[in-house]
């Protein structure tokens, strides 16, 4: 097997929905981004959003939840290549983060993943940049969510 099939290269890779509800929308915003408008009902409804939305760290946030979950629960592509399988390490940051549209309270957004490309790290032998586009979607298939993350991974 070759790294590219293991990374699924062009492979969307859906990692699961979830559901913003009003109580875990406050809750975030309270502890992480506290505007008015993801916090409070009312003012929510006389801003520019015209309703109670999710913060966008929250969505980016949740996003890197189902993403670890995915990897665990239903693990990575088997490794069938020489060696011991690649180790997913530390990301060394992301690009291009745009929030697309407001998640409002009630609403199922759901999450995916596409390895673009990977790389040799000339400054960490044995380690590759693997290069991912991350997004979510709304129940009626808008994005709502897209950037584009790096990962570290130590490959034999």
């Amino acid at each position: 097997m070759t790294l590219d099939a293991y990374f699924r290269i062009g492979e969307t890779i859906t990692l699961g929905s979830h559901t913003f509800e009003a109580d875990e929308i406050k809750a975030f915003a309270a502890k992480y981004d506290p505007q008015r408008f993801h916090m409070d009902e009312d003012e929510a409804k006389h801003s520019v959003f015209g309703g109670l939305c999710a913060s966008g760290w929250h969505t980016a946030a949740t996003w890197m939840k189902y993403n670890l979950k995915r990897r665990e629960d239903a693990g990575e592509q088997p490794w069938n290549g020489p060696g011991e399988a690649p180790q997913f390490g530390p990301s060394p940051g992301f690009q291009n983060l745009k929030w697309l549209k407001p998640v409002y309270a009630g609403e199922t957004v759901t999450f995916t993943r596409r390895a673009l490309a990977h790389r040799a790290l000339a400054s960490r032998p044995g380690w590759r940049l693997l290069t991912i586009a991350c997004e979510a979607f709304d129940s009626t298939g808008d994005k709502v969510l897209e950037f584009e993350s790096a990962v570290l991974v130590k490959a034999a």
